[in-house]
């Protein structure tokens, strides 16, 4: 088969490699669709992110879906042919945090496109069975591929217990905080507003279902008029997570979601005054299904979403595109051409 291989930093080679074979408890998926994430463009640039560092020949991308073509010895839930959704990281389901059912936690997780293992942007994969999810036919190969970055936005809004009647503000309007918006519109939010400095990311918000897309590179945060009881902030943006902290109610929930610096300054009298909810996400447990029902049922638009499409040998445009076009919003790699 042929990957897309990072050889080293800013550099990617197609290599022939050898179709790989499932385990006994694995299936062997065809991959028909992967979305570039911003780690994957990190990793592509930098070589790290934090204390993963990529220390050899490394194949990317964890936000795929495909086919399944093999099946294991042992593996029994799915038929060849069956279309899938991959969930990227496999657990070594012992562990104290898997036995707690928080196995997005798991100190062993084997992740797709983190060094060192191999991710997606290849033309088949690996998976354990219980990881692959089976896709109804009304979502598009994309679309199924895009239940991963969906998966985060569930698990955010599980996190701050998004309800009926809450007013959200989610800060930043990339990928994660387009389908977060969304997630938190479906999960019954009465208000949902939502800060970028890009327009056409706060038009397509809007056109998503959005109360209120602000730029906040015209009007700042502090004068947006609007006191959330959630909010979800998937900028990473210092400054920005500071402001948006000090709009929150009394009681509020406050879930960081996006990648900031290491040291983020907090107004910490806010948050113990106001006694504001403050937690961190890592990943996801337990979300496709719920991100399956909401793709399926159209209360999410992952299509919409969609930017680019390139082939195999385009990786590195893709990866490209995603960093430096304004317009992109999530580039797809179609492995199959």
């Amino acid at each position: 088969m042929r990957a897309a291989v990072l050889a080293a930093v800013g550099e990617i080679e197609i290599v022939e490699r050898p179709v790989p074979q499932p385990g006994p408890a694995e299936v062997l998926i065809e991959v028909r669709a992967v979305g570039v994430c911003g780690s994957d463009v990190h990793y592509y640039k930098h070589g790290r992110i934090g204390a993963h560092v990529v220390e050899g020949p490394l194949v990317l991308g964890h936000e795929a879906a495909g086919v399944v073509v093999g099946l294991g010895s042992n593996a029994r839930r799915h038929a060849v042919g069956q279309r899938v959704s991959l969930e990227p990281g496999v657990p070594d389901l012992t562990c104290a945090q898997c036995r707690a059912g928080r196995y997005n936690l798991c100190p062993a997780m084997r992740f797709f496109g983190t060094p060192p293992i191999d991710g997606a942007f290849c033309e088949y994969v690996v998976l354990h069975e219980e990881f692959a999810h089976p896709v109804p036919d009304a979502l598009t190969d994309e679309a199924a591929a895009l239940l991963e970055p969906l998966s985060v936005g569930v698990w955010a809004c599980r996190k701050a217990r998004v309800a009926r009647g809450d007013r959200v503000l989610v800060n930043g309007a990339g990928p994660i905080g387009l389908v977060a918006a969304q997630t938190a519109l479906a999960f019954g939010a009465t208000e949902v507003v939502i800060t970028d400095v890009n327009p056409r990311r706060l038009a397509l918000a809007t056109e998503l279902g959005c109360t209120r897309a602000v730029d906040v590179g015209v009007t700042e945060l502090s004068a947006l008029g609007f006191e959330p009881s959630v909010l979800l902030e998937c900028s990473g943006h210092p400054a920005a997570i500071g402001a948006a902290v000090r709009l929150v109610v009394r009681a509020g929930r406050v879930v960081l979601v996006g990648m900031g610096g290491d040291d983020v300054p907090l107004p910490l009298p806010r948050v113990q005054e106001y006694e504001l909810e403050l937690t961190g996400t890592f990943r996801y447990a337990n979300t496709w299904p719920t991100a399956i029902e909401l793709a399926a049922t159209g209360r999410v638009d992952l299509d919409r979403l969609v930017t680019g499409r390139f082939g195999l040998d385009e990786v590195e445009r893709a990866l490209t595109s995603a960093r430096t076009d304004p317009g992109s919003i999530k580039p797809i790699v179609r492995p199959g051409g």
